[in-house]
């Protein structure tokens, strides 16, 4: 019963609560902007990890390792973050959004092969290629002719979303590469203010920074803080600590359809046939290359 608990459960857990960031997104998107939300998002999610750094009595890494840290915490969650947040904003399903940015492991190994010299099976190639079909198919429906009686986005909103795709995959690759062994408290900080650093440029050269301090921003900021900046994050080192990384790797091409899921009974985002077959196809393709990774 307890391998089962550390194997199975927590590492749904922990999906689960990764994907609910989408969903949270969207809930507090309506009362502020997105560079606006993303910051006040990191500098709560900072207080309380200076909070614990403290209580923990934490070893702060080297400048060079903060710097690499810093560089990480840019493409993983300033690029990430921003996109996604400007894409949800812009009009895009989050359900969609999740499909797309769930890709990143087909780009990060793409990108490995360049940057980093690693091999790449032939059935990882096939897993890309069925994940850039599966998107392909689910924005042919979203935006074809057929897609007058449905939700659609603007053409615009697959900039910033691709901008989120580069920069998580980007940033895992930088971390591979420069991979800092920092303790997890004090190099999340780290991460966390090169970010929040992005985003107050963005908010207070590009935004109004008005906030409808609303109640359904007050839950979805309390849960974006404790429930994925703070939760997901621990949970998922634990998971590693753990020796539990590969059940992670291997369920986490389940985030996009989890996501879908949440959104239709949200927000009654729906997808067609084609766009399921799609998401189907994407997380086969994603699920190939995850599973084809030592």
């Amino acid at each position: 019963m307890r391998s089962l608990f550390y194997t199975y459960l927590i590492p749904t857990l922990f999906v689960w609560l990764w994907s609910t960031g989408f969903i949270g997104a969207k809930y507090g998107l309506p009362y502020a902007e997105p560079f606006t939300l993303l910051l006040i998002r990191m500098l709560l999610t900072m207080a309380l990890l200076l909070a614990l750094a403290a209580w923990l009595r934490v070893r702060w890494p080297g400048w060079q390792v903060a710097g690499h840290l810093a560089v990480t915490g840019l493409l993983v969650h300033g690029f990430y973050l921003g996109g996604v947040y400007y894409a949800i904003q812009g009009g895009m399903p989050s359900g969609l959004v999740s499909l797309i940015v769930g890709l990143q492991p087909l780009v990060t190994g793409v990108a490995a092969v360049f940057l980093l010299g690693e091999g790449i099976a032939m059935r990882q190639w096939a897993g890309l290629g069925l994940g850039l079909a599966g998107v392909a198919l689910v924005i042919l429906e979203k935006m074809g002719p057929a897609a007058a009686a449905m939700e659609t986005f603007p053409v615009w909103t697959l900039g910033w979303v691709l901008l989120s795709l580069v920069g998580i995959s980007l940033g895992t690759v930088y971390q591979k590469r420069y991979g800092a062994q920092a303790e997890l408290v004090p190099g999340t900080l780290i991460q966390y203010a090169a970010a929040a650093t992005f985003f107050a440029v963005g908010a207070f050269g590009f935004e109004s920074r008005e906030v409808e301090w609303h109640l359904q921003l007050q839950l979805s900021m309390a849960w974006l803080v404790f429930g994925v900046s703070i939760g997901a994050i621990l949970l998922l080192m634990w998971l590693i600590r753990q020796g539990a990384a590969n059940q992670v790797a291997s369920l986490f091409y389940l985030v996009p359809p989890v996501t879908a899921l949440q959104a239709y009974w949200a927000f009654d985002e729906r997808l067609g046939l084609l766009a399921m077959a799609g998401g189907a196809l994407s997380v086969t393709g994603v699920a190939l290359v995850v599973s084809g990774r030592s």
